[in-house]
């Protein structure tokens, strides 16, 4: 038996050193950006339990391992972990990479300035996810105006859009999720489409901040970002309900995550609000209700190294606008004027008649992104909009439920955009842009169109290039060209054509004669009533940036900003040639208008430490060829009198400075200031600018203890001074009945007025996972009635009383 025994311990022991374990695992550890090596990377064999660390040129080694699998885990201080096997057979070599700042990157795009699309020398501002749920029953509008020198142009309460310094609609250009919004932005009474629920963060840019969506953003940008994805496996979601007590409103949104740390994700997000007739403080605002439902969703992959992303949005809002706002003539404007009080107040309904607008916007994308090792990032992006627009009139019989307005407009877009980042001290970025927009305006309507059918096609290229000069300056640049061609299809009625002279400088578009009922293609006949014409326009467009910021010490910081924007006419300042009943006024383009050029330069000032912060922002901008509406004239309709207000093109020049400031008292009281003022001129009249914000200041005290579940409570003061600068666009005109003549006073401001809010919120833990927030508002506090200057209803009613809010949010 002792035999066997030996026989078998000595086949053991000849197995053992026939193995080898004499293999050498040794390898280097790179940046994935540039290939520098990483210095003090930790590597770990798993199974071994060995250690050793990387030396100065990134390089580490294990000696006298035996053959076989093993398990190694790389890490460095602002990497993620790297954990793979690897089978020994002999002398083994490896190659790591690692993203040295991917934690930094993360961190840093929660702030909102990790795209790298932006510029670093904007004067960019975040709003971040709590203060975004704030306003979950309001909109994009309203919440943007928590940034300095950000107010918005209102029509009513509801239609709210954003004004930034001094400029509005098309020169504000909109990113919704890499997508550039395109809703027919271009009317006054037009709010963005964006379910503001659907939001984890926006970024407000005055003035010009990516080029890579276009080079017309005169007025600024608003980059809106949905949640993060985390790449950990985990579920989680938020629900927020709400009411209010003015329009005895109710809304509620819910969001669901699920994310995978193999990359994989999905959100859904749907939403609906409901409000019946607002009021003001001694009376009700009769058909100013409200009903908005959205839903938003995405899916994809999202890696270091490549990554994809579908994503779709839905809204649709149906609006109400002021009843007593339906003018039949100037004299109705006038009788409304000086009523002081709307003339049409019914009791409180949550019925949407007429006048309306019912707008549904789908927004559709798809992206797909790679990177490749000591170069950079490629981005491909392809999206789809479809916006319908319908608004209807107070009309009689057949008509009643026909809209005055149905404009139906589709956009395709396809970017392609390369971000070369392997040097970490030169970025470089660059990219192309295609676009197709098609406008179909519904003809049967039973009313003139007062934007015709339109075909656009767009283009572009740019290129940006940022460069850290050292640990304290970064300077940035960048150059964009666009060409834009926009072939439509419209009816001139011959008295207008030749009234506005285009029988002289555009007899060439006429495409067909109409007469009757009859149309004569390609004849020009003197007997016409209208002519078909075939309006086509190419526009060339140079744009551009420069900047430096650069950090002075730990506390202070400085950033100067120059901009070049240009901006082709829209479809309304073109081709505009119809009736507004809500505005009172027909409203007239010009197809003789060139490109708005604007140049900007603006600089910052920042100064933090623990218990003070303070921004000062301060620009000029002037703009070549600047359109706004100016009355003109008056047309004498079947219903009486309208003043017409057209389109005009002039030299402009906006200034102004924005300021903010917080300081903390103690741990637990705070103050905080906003405060904006800005200034605007027609260069050409030497007039004030019509619609510009006045000078208006914002304090708040917040009472903070995080004892006591999170709780605070915070007191605003709102302070909106009257507009002493405007120009005079007021006008008389006779009564041809009673021959008597009447003034009609458009222009001049409301009064200053003052106006307090509260805000108070707690947030209790329900579970470990599971936490609710109650919050508590009261807007408008005191009840105050007053009118805002850049509100278009304001010569029909007061502005919003007291309306106190309830929002329940639940994080899971």
């Amino acid at each position: 038996m002792k035999y066997y025994v030996l026989i078998i311990m000595s086949c053991f022991i000849n197995m053992t050193y026939s193995q080898n374990c004499k293999s050498k695992f040794f390898g280097e550890v790179h940046d994935f950006h540039d290939g520098t090596p990483m210095i003090a990377a930790s590597i770990y064999i798993e199974n071994l339990d060995k250690y050793t660390s990387t030396d100065i040129d990134g390089n580490f080694s294990f000696d006298n391992l035996c053959d076989g699998k093993i398990t190694v885990v790389v890490s460095h201080l602002s990497c993620e972990t790297k954990r793979f096997d690897i089978q020994i057979s002999g002398d083994t070599f490896y190659e790591v990479n690692l993203e040295h700042h991917i934690e930094e990157l993360n961190e840093v795009k929660v702030k909102g300035a990790s795209n790298s699309k932006l510029t670093k020398t904007s004067q960019e501002t975040i709003i971040k996810a709590k203060t975004i749920e704030r306003y979950s029953a309001s909109s994009l509008g309203d919440a943007l105006k928590e940034v300095a020198g950000v107010s918005s142009i209102n029509t009513g309460n509801t239609i709210v859009k954003p004004m930034i310094n001094g400029l509005h609609s098309s020169r504000i250009l909109i990113l919704n999720n890499n997508v550039r919004q395109q809703d027919q932005e271009w009317g006054v009474e037009h709010a963005p489409n964006i379910d503001i629920n659907s939001a984890g963060q926006i970024s407000v840019i005055k003035g010009s901040g990516t080029l890579a969506y276009g080079g017309d953003a005169i007025g600024g940008v608003v980059v809106i970002n949905p949640n993060r994805v985390i790449s950990n496996d985990t579920l989680y979601g938020r629900t927020i309900i709400g009411g209010q007590t003015n329009g005895r409103g109710y809304n509620i949104s819910s969001t669901l995550n699920k994310n995978y740390s193999s990359g994989w994700f999905a959100q859904v997000q749907g939403s609906y609000r409901k409000n019946g007739d607002f009021k003001a403080p001694d009376y009700n605002l009769t058909n100013t209700g409200l009903d908005s439902k959205g839903l938003t969703t995405r899916f994809g992959k999202k890696k270091f190294k490549s990554g994809f992303e579908v994503y779709y949005s839905y809204l649709n809002n149906e609006i109400g606008v002021l009843g007593t706002s339906h003018i039949g003539s100037t004299f109705d404007l006038v009788r409304a004027i000086n009523s002081g009080q709307p003339i049409l107040i019914e009791d409180f309904s949550y019925d949407i008649n007429t006048p309306k607008q019912n707008v549904t916007h789908h927004l559709a994308k798809v992206n797909y992104y790679k990177r490749f090792q000591n170069f950079g990032k490629v981005n491909l992006q392809y999206d789809y909009q479809h916006n319908q627009r319908l608004e209807f009139d107070v009309r009689i019989g057949d008509r009643k439920n026909i809209p005055a307005i149905d404009l139906t407009l589709q956009t395709h877009t396809i970017l392609a955009d390369v971000n070369l980042d392997s040097n970490l001290n030169q970025k470089v970025n660059f990219g192309l842009m295609g676009r197709f927009q098609d406008n179909f305006a519904n003809p049967d309507t039973g009313v003139r169109r007062l934007i015709p059918d339109y075909e656009k096609y767009d283009f572009g290229i740019y290129s940006t290039a940022e460069w850290k000069l050292n640990d304290d300056l970064i300077v940035d640049a960048g150059i964009r060209y666009d060409f834009n061609k926009i072939d439509a299809k419209k009816f001139y009625r011959k008295s207008r054509w030749e009234e506005r002279g285009y029988n002289i400088d555009f007899q060439n578009i006429i495409i067909a004669s109409v007469i009757g009922s009859q149309v004569f293609n390609g004849v020009i006949d003197p007997n016409a009533q209208e002519y078909l014409t075939n309006p086509v326009f190419d526009y060339h467009n140079i744009s551009g940036s420069v900047g430096a910021k650069y950090s002075i010490n730990d506390n202070n910081q400085i950033l100067f900003n120059y901009s070049l924007a240009s901006r082709p006419p829209n479809a309304s300042e073109l081709f505009s040639d119809g009736l507004h009943h809500s505005a009172a006024r027909f409203e007239l383009g010009n197809i003789r208008f060139d490109k708005e050029i604007a140049n900007r330069v603006s600089g910052s000032y920042t100064y933090n430490n623990s218990k003070f912060s303070f921004l000062t922002e301060v620009f000029y901008n002037r703009i070549k060829d600047y359109i706004y509406l100016k009355p003109l004239d008056f047309i004498l309709t079947n219903r009486g009198p309208f003043p017409i207000w057209a389109y005009e093109q002039t030299n402009a020049e906006l200034f102004g400075i924005d300021i903010s400031a917080t300081y903390n008292f103690t741990d637990t009281w705070q103050w905080k200031n906003k405060t904006a003022f800005i200034k605007g001129y027609d260069l050409k009249a030497d007039l004030p600018l019509i619609d510009i914000p006045s000078f208006n200041t914002m304090n708040q005290i917040t009472y903070n203890h995080e004892a006591w579940h999170n709780f605070s409570a915070s007191l605003k003061s709102e302070w909106v001074f009257e507009q002493n600068e405007y120009p005079d666009f007021n006008f008389e005109i006779e009564n041809q009945l009673t021959e008597e003549i009447i003034s009609v006073d458009i222009s001049s401001p409301p009064p200053a007025y003052h106006l307090l809010h509260f805000y108070s919120e707690a947030t209790f833990a329900l579970s470990k996972k599971t936490n609710l927030n109650i919050a508590l508002g009261v807007n408008n506090l005191l009840n105050t009635s007053y009118r805002n200057y850049l509100n278009r209803l304001r010569f029909f009613a007061d502005d919003l009383g007291r309306n106190i809010t309830l929002q329940l949010q639940l994080k899971y």
